[in-house]
């Protein structure tokens, strides 16, 4: 699902410095997200964040820079399954949806 709503992330680096950013949540699913940070995450570091009825926690996938900033992949663990009944973004679109209306 399309999406997009203003996160604060949390993750340690590999020195174990705690670091936090704001970030954009891009997309979202059941199993994994993308984020939107101005900085870069190392791979395979562990990310959180929560929202008022959820926390998030996963690992990080992917971090590529592109024009405006650094899009991260998180694959969550089994107990940050997202779902829309425990957390809607603040904008959210749902392509299969929106392809099944215009078809009618």
């Amino acid at each position: 699902m399309l999406c997009a709503d203003m996160v604060e992330v949390h993750w340690k680096d590999f020195t174990g410095r705690k670091r936090r950013a704001m970030g954009l949540l891009e997309d979202i699913s059941p199993s994994g997200a993308c984020l939107q940070l101005e900085t870069a995450v190392p791979l395979g570091v562990e990310i959180f964040w929560e929202s008022p009825k959820q926390e998030f926690t996963g690992f990080v996938q992917y971090c590529v820079y592109r024009e405006i900033g650094y899009f991260i992949g998180v694959e969550f663990d089994s107990k940050s399954r997202w779902s829309e009944k425990a957390y809607r973004p603040q904008h959210l679109l749902d392509l299969k949806r929106l392809v099944e209306k215009a078809r009618k």
